[in-house]
This record gives structure tokens, C-alpha cells and sequence, in this order.
């Protein structure tokens, strides 16, 4: 067969990667080194999910330096600032390139199964086998709006930010951004600057300082160790993976984007949306002591880097230990809102996305439709998934932390072979 990029590959192979992000180049970057033969397919282009499924302004959470993957790494003259959406897309296009990955890309695959000896991968470019399928399509393919959406007013226009792009795009009049991690505060942020009022509806979050003693907040969990923790490490690894994006924004100014900031900046907060009866928005009264657990979880995490930087040998580098003021929430935070009123014109659901495994045609999904998996090894034989949240480390939702688990799936799946 003739792959996209115009090589030919042929209908039998090693090992099949499924998506040329970030994680699936790793695999390939890994899987070469032990020349283990391998096709990626990818829906669309390289690093496709980035370049067309996300906003104008988005930029990553994480420093430049922190910009690193398998044989490969963030190269410019400003490691401490972060990536626009274009320069990740240059940086991840820019791997592809370096490792001169054997892809077929614009093709979708529409079916795995079980074959005689492996799997058989069914796309709409044909059909392949193979021994081994490693799942690097990623965790965020459809966004999760909750089931009270179905209750929306008509009139109100209701978009996730899967389908957002700018301010622009929205009507003029209020808008309800419903969530309040790393993408709700930023969409948040953005729309009340454009001068449509904003209402944020907060449910569970993870507060950070973007700097902290003088350095950013990932240079601290980084050199800490924080970022390494492992499954041994964590009481509760479901929730662990549950977690929504720390309220992170990357820019030049460093600026904390917190629920305060939002507050000063005339954002309404309330209660995580319960409910909508009747053009009614309801909304939970538990805002007061939802903020309070961010704010001790925050203290907890800087505390442990105290502690850390503390009995390091660098100590008198360190700049003095600091607090943050409490998330300020009001007496008596708004528990309902007419949806009739023409205040609101457009709900936002930042709600977070799910993966897209439809066309896994073998029985090792759970009831949620997660994967079955231990640290990435899947609950059948061959089969393995990367590119979720905590896989193995709780870096691994970050673009560095995909080598460690690359190297970890890669050296199991060539054992099997």
C-alpha cells in the first residue's frame, strides 16, 4: 500500500500506532531503536488534534524546556516562555520530520480486531495486520458535556471548546462558561475581555501559583519529584486520573489565573451547574467549601516543596516561602439563574473531553468506556494505550513525561513479539 506521504507500505507489519501526535511519534522514535518494523496512521496531519480542534489562543501549560521528547527537544532561545498553537504544531511537524516516521496519515480507522496471529486494522485506505496495536490517539477526542445540557432553552447557543475558536464567534450578550480548570478559566478570561459579561459555574479544581519562591511552578514539581510520582505513590489512582487541568495559563507576564483573579476582573462565580427545570439554571451551594479543599490542596503541594527545597543543597538559592491569599467567595453565592431573561446568550461547556474508542471492535473497555489497562498494558494481550492521564506517572499528561512511558510500553510489547 502507498501511504500518504507517498512511501509504500505493506498490508502486513510489526506493530500498528494508532495517531502521530505527540505520543505516537514517541512510540515510533522507541520502537525504531529496537528496529521493530511499524506503520502510524493518523486520522488527519500531524499533530491533527492540536492543529485543528483547539483555540486561537491557547498556549501550552508547561515552560519551553519542558518542550522534549525521544531523541528531540525544545531548541529556541526562550525556554521559559510558552508555545502558541502554531509553534507547538512546527515542533511536533519538526519530530516527524527528524525521525522520518513511516506514516500513513488522512486515513481513519474504522475497526480492530483480533486476527489469526494478532490484529487486523481496518481503515478507509485498507486494511492491515499485525502482531501488536498500540493506541496513541489520545484522551481528549470528544467533548464530555454532561446530560443536563439536554435541558438548554432553544434560544441559548450552547458550543464546547472543542468547537471554539475566538470570541468572535459567539453572540453578543452573557456567557455561561460552565467548568473551571486550565481551559474554563482561560475561555473565561478571554470572553469577559472581549466585554461579554462571563458567569463561571466552579466545580472541583486544581489551584496553582504560576510562580512560586521566584521560579515557575513546573520547575518546582519537576526538580522536586512531584511530577514523578508514580501509581505507589497515590492513594486513589482513579480519582488521581480524574483530576481536572490545574488552573494554569501560560504567558509571558506569568500572571496567576486563579478564581480570585476572576473575581477582580468582574466574572461572576457560582456552584458547579446541578441542574436547568423550567429555563432555570440551578446551581450548587457547596462553592465555599469546594474552593476551600483547592486552596488546602494547594498548601499541601507547597508545603512538600518547602520541605524539599528546605534539605536541598541549593536552599540559599531558594527565594523565601510564600502563601496565597484564600479564594474569596461571596456570602451568599447565586444559586439559581432565569435562563429566560436574555441575560445569557451562550453556554460553554469546558467540561472536559473522553476518548474515542468506537471503532475497538475487542471486549476491554469498562462500563465508562475507559481501556482496561495497567500502566498501559491492555487486559489482552498485544494490545496497549498511551497518552492518558497519569499512565504511569503523573507527568504523563504532559508532552515530556510521554517518553517514560513510551520506553516502558515499548520495551514490554517487544518482549511479547
Amino acid at each position: 500500500m502507498t501511504g500518504s506521504n507517498g512511501a509504500q507500505h505493506p498490508a502486513t507489519v510489526d506493530v500498528i500506532v494508532v495517531g502521530a501526535g505527540h505520543a505516537g511519534l514517541a512510540t515510533s522514535r522507541c520502537l525504531a531503536e529496537r528496529s521493530i518494523d511499524h506503520l502510524v496512521i493518523e486520522r488527519g496531519e500531524v499533530a491533527n488534534s492540536w492543529r485543528s480542534e483547539r483555540w486561537d489562543s491557547l498556549t501550552l501549560l508547561t515552560p519551553n524546556w519542558q518542550s522534549r521528547l525521544p531523541g528531540y527537544r525544545y531548541s529556541g532561545d526562550d525556554p521559559n516562555g510558552f508555545m502558541t498553537m502554531p509553534e507547538l504544531i512546527e515542533f511536533i511537524d519538526g519530530y516527524a520530520t527528524f525521525l522520518d516516521t513511516p506514516l500513513q496519515k488522512q486515513t481513519n480507522v474504522t475497526a480492530v480486531r483480533r486476527g489469526d496471529e494478532g490484529y487486523e486494522v481496518t481503515t478507509d485506505k485498507g486494511t492491515w495486520h499485525c502482531r501488536s496495536v498500540v493506541l496513541a490517539n489520545g484522551a481528549c477526542n470528544i467533548p464530555a458535556v454532561p446530560k443536563v445540557s439536554e435541558q438548554l432553552p432553544d434560544h441559548l447557543d450552547s458550543i464546547t471548546t472543542h468547537d471554539y475558536r475566538n470570541p468572535e464567534q459567539l453572540r453578543q450578550g452573557g456567557v455561561l462558561v460552565v467548568g473551571a480548570s486550565a481551559t474554563g478559566l482561560q475561555l473565561a478570561d478571554e470572553i469577559h475581555a472581549s466585554g461579554r459579561p462571563v458567569t463561571l459555574a466552579v466545580g472541583e479544581h486544581v489551584r496553582l501559583p504560576r510562580t512560586y519562591r521566584d521560579r515557575d511552578i513546573q520547575w518546582w514539581m519537576h526538580h522536586a519529584g512531584v511530577l514523578d510520582e508514580g501509581l505507589d505513590d497515590i492513594d486513589d489512582i482513579v480519582r488521581a486520573r480524574s483530576l481536572p487541568s490545574p488552573q494554569l495559563v501560560g504567558s509571558r507576564e506569568r500572571q496567576i489565573l486563579d478564581l480570585n483573579a476572576m473575581s477582580d476582573a468582574g466574572v461572576r462565580l457560582v456552584g458547579r451547574l446541578m441542574n436547568i427545570r423550567e429555563g432555570e439554571a440551578q446551581f450548587s451551594g457547596s462553592l465555599r467549601n469546594v474552593a476551600a479543599l483547592a486552596d488546602l490542596k494547594m498548601d499541601r503541594l507547597l508545603n512538600a516543596i518547602d520541605e524539599w527545597a528546605e534539605t536541598s543543597a541549593d536552599a540559599a538559592e531558594y527565594a523565601a516561602s510564600e502563601r496565597f491569599e484564600r479564594t474569596r467567595i461571596d456570602d451568599k453565592p447565586l444559586l439559581c439563574m432565569d435562563l429566560n431573561s436574555g441575560n445569557i446568550s451562550t453556554v460553554l461547556w469546558a467540561t472536559g473531553y473522553r476518548p474515542d474508542y468506537s471503532w475497538l471492535d475487542i471486549p476491554v473497555l469498562d462500563r465508562k468506556g475507559r481501556i482496561i489497562h495497567d500502566q498501559g498494558v491492555a487486559d489482552v494481550p498485544g494490545l496497549y494505550v498511551l497518552g492518558l492521564p497519569f499512565l504511569r506517572r503523573r507527568k504523563s499528561s504532559f508532552i515530556h513525561g510521554i517518553e517514560d512511558d513510551a520506553r516502558f510500553i515499548v520495551e514490554h510489547l517487544a518482549g511479547s513479539l
